[in-house]
């Protein structure tokens, strides 16, 4: 019996992810990804109707799960900082177990893509950073607590460091954990990041 749609897409996507994952230097055509998944290029076009479109699928995917799981940390009760050592920690765990994305996410995978694809990624990380503006934001109104530098600046350091790990990650062919030593570095980003809000 033929699968379900939404299997077959799945499929399709989690053969992208593995073949991104083994064959780095390989460009990946809709031939080579019908292939791994066992079916046409005609049955893949049922499912996708560009190779464009299946990447724009792993990205969406990628996102809804990152941001789903961020609301819930965000409605937790706890400091800004630790807010946000937290959704780093889970977007640095999220790239650690799935290498095939994290190459797509850090963009080397995506050599002769269409500009959109590289900007949706790019909405991505802008989403996160705003995300970490928001929490810091949120320190002085909670905590009364401001950052020593502007947010848009503190934001953007954390991202920045999250993203070196990532890259580290990539360039050693994921031999070097993307959240090793996260823990003391983080110590070390916020250690005089904040200070008591002007009286």
């Amino acid at each position: 019996m033929p699968q379900p749609r939404s299997d077959r897409r799945e499929q399709i996507l989690q053969a992208l992810a593995a073949m991104l994952e083994a064959g780095p230097e390989t460009k990946i055509t809709t031939a080579k990804l019908a292939a791994q998944v066992g079916v046409s290029e005609a049955a893949l076009y049922r499912h996708f109707p560009s190779k464009t479109k299946i990447f724009e699928a792993l990205i969406d995917f990628s996102e809804e799960t990152i941001f789903s799981r961020i609301k819930l940390i965000t409605n937790d009760d706890q400091s800004a900082l630790e807010c946000c050592n937290r959704v780093l920690m889970l977007v640095l765990g999220f790239c650690e177990r799935n290498p095939g994305i994290t190459r797509l996410l850090h963009g080397g995978a995506l050599a002769g893509e269409p500009a959109r694809v590289h900007q949706r990624v790019a909405q991505l990380f802008d989403r996160l950073e705003t995300q970490l503006r928001i929490t810091l934001r949120q320190a002085e109104l909670q905590e009364g607590l401001r950052t020593r530098i502007t947010v848009n600046d503190a934001a953007g350091l954390m991202l920045a460091a999250a993203e070196g790990r990532i890259c580290q990650s990539v360039r050693s062919q994921f031999k070097r954990s993307a959240t090793d030593g996260w823990r003391d570095q983080w110590a070390m980003i916020i250690a005089d990041l904040m200070r008591p809000t002007p009286a």
